[in-house]
């Protein structure tokens, strides 16, 4: 922003500021990637894989390890290539662009999972059809260049207000974010209860939809091409282990990042495991799995508005060991379900957890970096939660396929070693020593 547009910042209303024609089509690019992360990444994608593949107990834990596998996936390469991003950002100063050539490729893709799932071929290998794996590696680039639009978006924010306005403005991103989840999975009303592959074209025609705001309106401040440095690709990674020597002058931040790895690792994996779970462990029917999910977010929400509270009267370090005892609890109920109640318990927990943990998590690393480190230190943490993206998946895909020919036992066992890794999250965040920010 330059100064007169900051001026003019200062004295926006709140309304003024949510009408605000840059603001309010950056918000619904949150409103459009939503839509593909509910409908794609934890609803329809696996049922698909299920109704495909899960034709008994034992092909259903294949299914979910093709699901893991494919997630874990696509974290992975958003690990290699997220530190050029930022690179990229500071040496251009180019955002919307990446966004766009970003989101179409995963909006193209996400299209061609629906190409794809329609493809009818007598192509098989070890008995899964070419069709599926043409899916699955669509799923992964789009789930990867979903994710990599991200780093670009959230960056945006900066330039978007002023420095009291980012609080209201990411606020705002998020809520219009939750209301996506809501008429995405109205797809479901075209769908039913079988041929979910038919939801592929319509969350990609709605993705497109809803990022067409940024697309237009919103306008990129590029670095002039004589101040541009050249970067190697390398440099992120350097930034990264720089960090990490600071890092020894702060050990109590060093410790939660240990502590977030673990506790990211579980909320991560069942994200992306929860759909899968529900219909084929517990019980649930499609229908009733969409009713479930609309109340996880409902419970989102609030657990992220009232941890707001929690965590500003009893501070962050007690607020995070709350949430960490609060996701213990969801996922033992859901490891020992044997009736539809007991998960919707562990669902509605969930997601009380899932809103918390972000809340309490960015406030205590405020709390613990110093100001002039806080960007490092964020851009760790970030870097810690996509490599804990990657772990959590690989061992629950790893855990149902040793164990497929033991039925549903393989899904629970798989699942219960989020509860291990939450454990030793908790346990790890008990040792931070943040009296003044450092344990020496």
């Amino acid at each position: 922003m330059n100064q007169r547009q900051a001026g003019e910042a200062q004295h926006r209303s709140q309304l003024a500021l949510y009408l605000s024609l840059p603001i309010l089509s950056w918000a619904f690019y949150d409103f459009a990637n939503t839509i593909f992360s509910s409908n794609i990444n934890t609803v329809f994608f696996p049922f698909y894989m299920d109704e495909v593949l899960g034709t008994n107990e034992v092909m259903q834990q294949v299914a979910s390890t093709f699901i893991s596998y494919a997630n874990a996936l696509a974290s992975f390469f958003l690990v290699v290539f997220s530190p050029l991003f930022g690179v990229w950002i500071d040496q251009t100063g180019y955002k919307k662009r990446f966004i766009v050539w970003f989101a179409s490729i995963s909006i193209i893709f996400t299209f061609m999972m629906g190409v794809f799932a329609n493809l009818e071929t007598t192509t098989n290998y070890s008995g899964v059809p070419l069709s599926l794996f043409l899916v699955v590696a669509s799923f992964v680039i789009a789930k990867f260049f979903f994710n990599s639009s991200l780093v670009f978006y959230d960056s945006m924010m900066g330039d978007l207000g002023t420095k009291e306005e980012m609080p209201l403005i990411s606020g705002y991103g998020v809520a219009i974010g939750y209301l996506g989840t809501i008429l995405g999975l109205l797809v479901y009303l075209y769908v039913g209860n079988s041929d979910f592959h038919r939801a592929f074209i319509p969350t990609a025609i709605l993705y497109l939809l809803f990022s067409l705001p940024l697309f237009f309106i919103n306008k990129d401040t590029p670095i002039p091409k004589e101040q541009r440095k050249t970067t190697k690709f390398f440099e992120g990674y350097k930034e990264i282990i720089s960090t990490f020597k600071d890092m020894k002058q702060y050990k109590a931040i060093f410790t939660f990042m240990i502590a977030y790895f673990f506790l990211n690792d579980a909320i991560a994996t069942t994200i992306a495991m929860m759909a899968v779970y529900a219909t084929t462990i517990v019980g649930f029917s499609s229908g009733q799995f969409i009713i479930l999910y609309l109340v996880s977010t409902v419970s989102t929400i609030i657990g992220s508005l009232a941890f707001g509270y929690i965590t500003k009267a009893i501070g962050a370090k007690r607020a995070i060991t709350i949430v960490a005892v609060l996701m213990i609890i969801a996922l033992t109920f859901a490891v020992f379900a044997t009736e539809q109640w007991m998960f919707w318990i562990a669902g509605s927990m969930f997601g009380i957890s899932l809103g918390s943990m972000w809340v309490t998590s960015r406030t205590y690393i405020i709390e613990l970096s110093p100001d002039d480190k806080r960007g490092q230190f964020f851009g760790l943490f970030a870097f810690s939660g996509k490599v804990s993206s990657i772990i959590g998946p690989a061992v629950y895909g790893t855990v149902t396929l040793w164990m497929r020919d033991y039925g549903t036992l393989a899904s629970r066992v798989a699942l219960s070693t989020l509860i291990l890794m939450t454990v030793i999250g908790l346990l790890v965040h008990l040792k931070v020593n943040d009296k003044n920010g450092n344990t020496r």
